[in-house]
């Protein structure tokens, strides 16, 4: 198999995805003032970049693969394939939004409120194309960073990357529109793409790491059971399939397994003991691939 190079999110989402790839089976390492972890498969070498800028690096051909977010495709306009969509960012697995903001105490209520203003972004070409679409002339500028602290001093509005809405509320700032909304995408280059092989390894990255997300907050039940009392366990479970059911030494009795929210565990452990099961054990999943 090819090996591919592969570009990692430098920053917020640094930690989620390597905790991700841990779960897919791969372990990165790297120190705290390098940009090019160790990984533990001789076909992949990777470096951490910032997510706004792997989709430039990959479509150039520089990476053959990356992690990063639609919007930064988006923003680049970059020419990627676009290999699956991951959901998972900084503190959860919703999706992040772009959203204009302005401060509580702001006239504007609409995107048309916007004519003349000036907007601080990090997303210039987004915001552009946002304003462009409802035909509204503002001027858009570059933010380094530090964008909620912009307004009202500064700048009249903010365009800005939220995930739970807590840091804007924090600095007195209100939600007017939402932009986009972004979730991570693995993207590769299209030679790669096209590569037999360096497909084949950005394909079985892009499995592995979708199961992995598959098994979130999910567990997987075992348990033995009467055969007579198979029908009544089997009500109880809600599985992604019909449960496993395999016979034991005894052929009076049968090993139920299936896969389950884990959020329904304690309401039907109960239920299940009352129906018959027995033994019963929960274990924790890495990954499920349908």
């Amino acid at each position: 198999m090819a090996q591919i190079k592969l570009g990692l999110p430098k920053g917020s989402l640094q930690d989620s995805t390597f905790a991700l790839m841990r779960r897919a089976g791969w372990s990165f390492k790297v120190s705290s003032r390098s940009y090019v972890p160790t990984v533990d498969d001789p076909d992949i070498t990777a470096r951490l970049i910032r997510p706004q800028e792997i989709p430039r690096y990959v479509g150039l051909g520089l990476l053959d693969a990356g992690l990063t977010g639609y919007d930064w495709i988006y923003e680049n306009g970059a020419d990627v394939v676009e290999v699956c969509e991951l959901c998972y960012s900084k503190a959860t697995s919703n999706p992040v939004r772009w959203v204009l903001a302005v401060p509580d105490s702001s006239p504007i209520h609409s995107a048309k409120d916007l004519e003349g203003k000036r907007i601080a972004t990090e997303a210039v070409g987004l915001t552009k194309r946002y304003l462009a679409d409802h035909g509204v002339q503002a001027e858009v500028e570059f933010s380094w960073g530090a964008t909620e602290a912009k307004a009202p001093e500064l700048v009249d509005a903010i365009v800005e990357l939220t995930e739970t809405g807590s840091s804007l509320r924090a600095n007195q700032l209100r939600i007017v529109d939402t932009i986009l909304i972004s979730t991570t995408r693995l993207i590769a280059n299209q030679q790669a793409w096209a590569d037999a092989d360096k497909r084949a390894k950005i394909e079985q990255i892009a499995l592995l790491l979708q199961g992995a997300l598959s098994a979130e907050n999910k567990v997987l039940l075992k348990m033995n059971a009467r055969r007579a009392d198979v029908e009544a366990i089997s009500r109880v479970l809600p599985s992604l399939h019909s449960p496993t059911v395999n016979t034991l030494s005894d052929p009076d009795w049968v090993a139920i397994e299936t896969v389950v929210d884990d959020a329904v565990v304690r309401e039907i452990i109960p239920q299940l003991k009352a129906s018959g099961a027995s033994g019963i054990i929960e274990l924790a999943l890495n990954k499920v691939v349908p």
